[in-house]
């Protein structure tokens, strides 16, 4: 095996006087950690691409742990592009979010960049509390400018109060089946999901809606519901998802809102 291999972690914890800290901000190879200025008790961390990846036969791996009642919000400077390695392997990138009761997570890094050669598996995996709040934003692009994308396969697996909420996997490029197919893509190059879980929904479940032309709200089987939209370019997709929130580019700050009953979400207090 060849390829960097690196982990890094983040630990929220509510710091006893409504805020949040940060005890454990420890960043590894490519992933470099950087606290940045919260809103309230809301903490904030980006992640900085701190060398080229992931590489063919890099394995990457991030914790992320929120404990209960903290609130964090987790994103990222830059795109994440995955380029081809020397010796042909796949390159790994593996995620995995822990939300506690009463805490609050939003997830929100930059898109994936397929580029042409390149062969990335990617997992999530989420475990909430019954009282956790998330909302988490995945974006892929296929290919860079004018040129074809490489192989992606992502996996997101969440899970709330130890059983399965969502369990899904997407895989484009050469040598999967249909993916550019008018059952999946239909010719366009950004894909992308907002997933989002809150009690409310429980007394106030969204309905099953379009969102424009080229995306979908769907309610799940709990407290939760998932946006999927396909765009022509990122910016096009990231504007789709934006709609949802109802906050436009500045996002949603779990410590000031609740989810709406149509799905977007509603201001309460300052932001």
């Amino acid at each position: 095996m060849s390829g960097v291999r690196a982990a890094a972690r983040i630990v929220a914890e509510a710091d006893g006087r409504g805020g949040t800290a940060l005890p454990v901000l420890a960043g590894d190879g490519p992933l470099a950690l950087r606290r940045t200025r919260g809103v309230g008790a809301e903490a904030r961390v980006t992640v900085v691409g701190a060398m080229s990846a992931p590489l063919g036969g890099d394995r990457i791996g991030l914790d992320v742990v929120v404990g209960p009642g903290a609130r964090l919000s987790v994103g990222s400077a830059a795109a994440t592009i995955a380029l081809p390695g020397r010796s042909g392997e796949p390159a790994h990138y593996d995620v995995r979010l822990t939300v506690g009761d009463g805490a609050t997570l939003c997830w929100r890094p930059e898109p994936v960049i397929s580029a042409r050669g390149s062969d990335l598996r990617m997992t999530c995996r989420v475990e909430l509390a019954p009282t956790a709040r998330l909302l988490l934003r995945e974006e892929q692009v296929l290919g860079r400018a004018g040129e074809p994308p490489g192989r992606l396969t992502t996996r997101l697996a969440v899970y709330r109060a130890g059983r399965a909420l969502l369990d899904q996997e997407l895989g484009y490029g050469p040598g999967t089946l249909g993916w550019d197919g008018g059952a999946v893509l239909a010719g366009h190059r950004a894909a992308g999901q907002l997933l989002l879980v809150a009690p409310a929904f429980e007394e106030r479940p969204v309905s099953v809606r379009q969102l424009g032309e080229t995306a979908v709200l769907t309610p799940l089987a709990g407290p939760a519901a998932l946006v999927t939209a396909v765009a022509p370019d990122a910016l096009r997709l990231r504007r789709l998802l934006d709609q949802v929130t109802g906050a436009g580019a500045g996002g949603w700050h779990g410590a000031a809102e609740e989810p709406a009953a149509d799905g977007g979400m509603s201001r309460r207090g300052s932001s």
